[in-house]
């Protein structure tokens, strides 16, 4: 396939608002489908070895995904004028390096670990990869070009009239 040529195209207004839809509506589906999912196996088959520890990851899992999916419905808010025509379509949900691709990331990981923890209990271990990512992406965004930027570099007639400046007081 030939790289496309010229400027990429945006999107309308109409379009953000649409795929949004799409993208909340898949994403509270496959949260659903998969609390769902671990609640039943673990009620009907494991129901001696759920624990409150079990119930108490479950009840992070809800509060994750209804965190993130809340969260990216308030991104995604359209707003309309009286007579209902389209103002703002809210954030690209699909936007490529935006805050909603983290959420999202969240929100497949959470479900892999639910669906996963069926199997073994160790895989609930995962979740700390969150964290991670989150301090490594502080570290590499925020924290290290502060730390290590090079110091300003400072104009040879600048330095000279404030070497002067302070020979005088």
């Amino acid at each position: 396939m030939a790289p496309q040529k010229g400027k990429q195209g945006t999107k309308g207004q109409k379009q953000i608002v649409e795929e949004n839809k799409q993208t909340l509506k898949f994403y509270s589906i496959m949260a659903l489908s998969s609390e769902l999912t671990y609640i039943g196996i673990m009620l009907t088959l494991f129901w001696e070895s759920y624990t409150a520890l079990y119930m108490f990851l479950s009840l992070a899992t809800v509060l994750v995904f209804a965190g993130s999916l809340q969260f990216m419905r308030s991104m995604a808010s359209a707003t309309y004028s009286e007579t209902g025509q389209l103002l703002d379509g809210g954030i690209d949900l699909n936007m490529e390096s935006g805050f909603a691709e983290h959420l999202k990331d969240l929100i497949i990981l959470t479900s892999a670990i639910q669906i996963l923890s069926l199997i073994s209990s160790y895989f609930w271990f995962l979740w700390l990869l969150a964290p991670a990512r989150a301090f490594y992406m502080l570290w590499v965004n925020v924290l290290a070009p502060w730390i290590f930027s090079p110091a300003p570099e400072v104009d040879e007639k600048k330095q000279k009239k404030l070497e002067r400046k302070a020979k005088r007081r």
